[in-house]
């Protein structure tokens, strides 16, 4: 599984990659990356057919830990998919701007 730093990032999704934040409902509500899309861990399942498969899906979560898991489960299943270390605390902390309240699932 990759992993990288909030500033590849934010210049991945510059140039338009693919991300999802597998938080629950109410934590992607109160504030998540812009162009992220919901896909809770626990519905993670749900959402497969919705990902691409030829490019890859950046997974982003709090802190790091559940998209860690995510990714490593994604890659397992035949995704190329990447973890993004920090986590929407970090891009908070880092200044980037944040969504509140919109509901975009993955599927």
């Amino acid at each position: 599984m990759r992993e990288v730093d909030l500033d590849v990032f934010a210049a991945e999704l510059a140039q338009g990659a693919f991300a999802i934040d597998v938080r629950e409902p109410d934590e992607y509500a109160a504030g998540h990356v812009p162009g992220a899309r919901t896909a809770p861990l626990s519905e993670l399942g749900a959402h497969l057919a919705a990902l691409p498969a030829d490019r890859p899906v950046y997974v982003i979560c709090a802190s790091g830990n559940r998209s860690a898991w995510a990714a490593e489960h994604l890659e397992n299943v035949g995704f190329q998919a990447v973890s993004v270390a920090g986590g929407t605390s970090g891009w908070v902390r880092g200044g980037h701007p944040v969504v509140r309240g919109t509901d975009v699932r993955a599927s």
